[in-house]
């Protein structure tokens, strides 16, 4: 009877090698694929696609080596193994997972040669790609998968999110399908927590688990711990969060230096004596670009004219004569002049130069897409980092500052400043329908994304916010 047991055991050992086989090589494609979206924007493991140092650059292809190494071992061993073994009933594999009663719960995984080739599907794919890296560099777009694998260090909030919506996804596509189905002895239907290689998925596991989570997630903390490799796992992941983290502030920074630089460098040497060689080599180029210019001239020269009058008549200054108030007041109004014509020639200079550092801005953002991607990583990080109450208070200082009750005024500064920077009247209607409109729209905008995202991200942030707003 032993001897029995042990054959047969050998047996389905056997039978389940081509399976067995295809499960590690897709695992590995899933690595690769998870390196690839966190680490290079979804494109290929190279150098071209990441800002990164020498020493990651060389990780990340020994880590690369390393998983092509095991798909196409595994998919030799999975080739060879097909050949020679059949499996029973190619159609279904039935799983017995134990459950509280008596019964065993019987879960019945469909259609298995299209689990198959969905992960033949991905491994080829992958092999396809970095075979064909050097010749064709284009943008990688990754499949659907099952995301079971795990990276470290541990992926950011934005990814966490991506993936599981990503099975979701999946798991619906094979609900409507008829993949998946999962039963019980009694015929009654129980959720389909399978995943795409016939094991419990999280969620079934969870619920069937005598011992709380939080005592095993505490195991399992103590088991990192106590593992040799840790240390060098957490000085692997530090380093890593300290090149991103470096490579979004330098572009941060290239961000704000290169347009005001672009600016400041095309008004002075390019756009400056262009725009001060057509107005000296035209007609009398006009002193003031708008009547409000003008008006803003005269009530300066009105106000010199009156305070010198009002120092002679104070004794601050000898006793002067018509003549001689006449003439310090045409002093003053050739002086004026001079002035205005600088300003009106520098707010033309400003609308050419600004309209160039707007195009590097664009630029910038362009061709620097992993650099902006990067950013966005950095920014999550950051945000969902925060307590729930740093959150709310973030939320409430912008609220009250661009929508809230003394807004107004402050949007009003920053019109007008903008008028005068670029030479165009100071047009009151127009400030006072933006600061009617503008704010509105901004304050709606504010509130569909507290209702819409954050909500469903941090629902504690958003009770936090209500009551510090009460």
């Amino acid at each position: 009877m032993q001897n029995s047991g042990f054959f047969r055991s050998a047996q389905r050992w056997i039978s389940r090698t081509p399976e067995r086989a295809l499960n590690q090589a897709y695992e590995a494609a899933q690595m690769i694929e998870a390196i690839e979206r966190e680490y290079f924007g979804g494109n290929p493991i190279s150098p071209r696609y990441g800002n990164y140092g020498d020493s990651a650059i060389a990780y990340f292809q020994g880590e690369l080596k390393k998983y092509l190494n095991l798909i196409k071992v595994r998919m030799a061993v999975f080739r060879a193994s097909r050949s020679v073994v059949r499996v029973s009933d190619p159609r279904m594999t039935e799983v017995q997972l134990p459950a509280d009663g008596a019964d065993e719960l019987a879960v019945s995984v469909i259609d298995q040669q299209a689990m198959f080739f969905r992960k033949l599907q991905l491994i080829d794919a992958v092999l396809a790609r970095y075979a064909n890296l050097d010749t064709s560099p284009e943008r990688v777009i990754t499949l659907p998968n099952g995301g079971n694998g795990s990276l470290e260090p541990t992926p950011s909030a934005q990814v966490l999110r991506s993936r599981a919506n990503q099975a979701q996804n999946d798991q619906n596509v094979a609900r409507q399908n008829g993949t998946i189905r999962a039963a019980t002895p009694s015929g009654i239907a129980v959720p389909a927590d399978i995943t795409p290689d016939g094991t419990r998925a999280a969620g079934l596991s969870d619920r069937v688990n005598v011992l709380p989570r939080s005592i095993l997630r505490t195991v399992d903390r103590i088991r990192q711990d106590l593992d040799p490799n840790a240390e060098q796992e957490v000085v692997r992941e530090f380093r890593n969060s300290k090149a991103k983290t470096t490579a979004a502030i330098r572009f941060v920074l290239l961000l704000v230096i290169v347009p005001l630089l672009t600016q400041q460098f095309t008004k002075t040497f390019l756009v400056g004596p262009i725009v001060d060689r057509v107005r000296a080599g035209g007609e009398e180029a006009e002193v003031f670009l708008n009547l409000e210019m003008e008006e803003e001239a005269l009530h300066e020269l009105q106000q010199f004219e009156e305070r010198l009058r009002f120092e002679v008549l104070i004794g601050k200054v000898p006793a002067l004569s018509e003549l001689n108030i006449e003439e310090r007041v045409r002093a003053k109004a050739a002086e004026v002049e001079e002035e205005y014509r600088d300003r009106s020639a520098s707010a033309v200079k400003n609308v050419f130069s600004d309209i160039l550092a707007a195009i590097a801005f664009a630029l910038l953002l362009i061709y620097r897409k992993q650099d902006v991607a990067n950013i966005k990583a950095f920014m999550d990080e950051i945000v969902y980092g925060l307590s729930d109450s740093a959150k709310a208070f973030i939320i409430i200082l912008f609220t009250d500052t661009f929508v809230g009750f003394h807004s107004p005024h402050g949007w009003e500064i920053l019109l007008e400043g903008l008028s005068r920077h670029l030479g165009l009247p100071a047009n009151r209607d127009f400030i006072f329908l933006f600061i009617a409109t503008f704010p509105v729209i901004l304050d709606t905008i504010f509130k569909y994304w507290i209702f819409r995202y954050l909500n469903r991200i941090s629902p504690s942030a958003v009770a936090t916010y209500k009551n510090m707003n009460e």
